[in-house]
């Protein structure tokens, strides 16, 4: 039917039933984009972490110099520290204090900062997680049937994880493809379509001059895999 005797026909309708027509039509729609996937861009995976206030940032050389020996005597070599070692922490841990320093809140504060960090490189975004999107990348292949990759990494950057360090971990995706996509090269740059989840992967990646291994916070089984245009 055109859309115009459709459009009349609504109107010579009762109220109830054009009001029927109207919710029709927008539930249509409704449906229509409930299946699309979210686009989403590398940014979008990395979660809204409040980062606390530094305050390592208003101290003096000495005072950091001083805080990392005490650091690494008290805590560190707590069990197996010399009785020179546990005198020098001592007398380190008198010249803070007597500094106005607290050295046991500061370090309670390092791993506070530790912790916010972590979260901000390596913690799942959960407002993207159990949906369907669609993400441009890098294919590093990690297993390959024949001149298929069946298992790859999608990775945001030419070079990533093999010429330059590895990103961190949540811009990294572990991507399993059975049905395997016919690689043009290394790096080749797709879209892939799928349902993102959280699950901590550690991989061992070839190259030419060794291995390395690469942690990814996000792992999805691909619905499509189609060339970037």
């Amino acid at each position: 039917m055109p859309k115009l005797k459709l459009l009349a026909r609504a109107c010579r309708t009762p109220v109830l039933g054009r009001v029927w027509v109207l919710f029709l039509a927008i539930s249509c729609a409704t449906t229509g984009q409930a299946g699309e996937p979210r686009n989403l861009g590398w940014s979008d995976l990395v979660p809204t972490v409040a980062m606390g206030a530094n305050p390592f940032e208003a101290l003096d050389f000495r005072q950091k110099n001083d805080l990392a020996k005490l650091y690494r005597i008290e805590v560190k070599e707590a069990d197996t520290a010399n009785d020179f070692a546990r005198t020098q922490a001592l007398e380190i841990r008198t010249r803070l204090e007597v500094g106005g320093l607290d050295p046991d809140w500061l370090f309670s504060e390092r791993e506070r900062m530790m912790d916010e960090h972590t979260r901000q490189f390596s913690a799942p975004n959960q407002e993207v997680l159990d949906t369907t999107v669609r993400m441009p990348g890098y294919i590093l292949p990690l297993e390959m049937e024949g001149a298929l990759a069946v298992e790859f990494l999608l990775v945001p950057t030419v070079g990533a994880c093999i010429h330059t360090p590895p990103p961190a971990a949540n811009q990294l995706i572990h991507v399993r493809y059975p049905q395997g996509y016919p690689l043009r090269g290394m790096y080749d740059p797709v879209w892939i379509v799928g349902e993102l989840q959280a699950e901590r992967q550690l991989e061992l990646v070839t190259y030419s001059d060794g291995q390395r291994s690469v942690e990814s916070t996000y792992v999805m089984t691909a619905a499509t895999v189609e060339q970037y245009r």
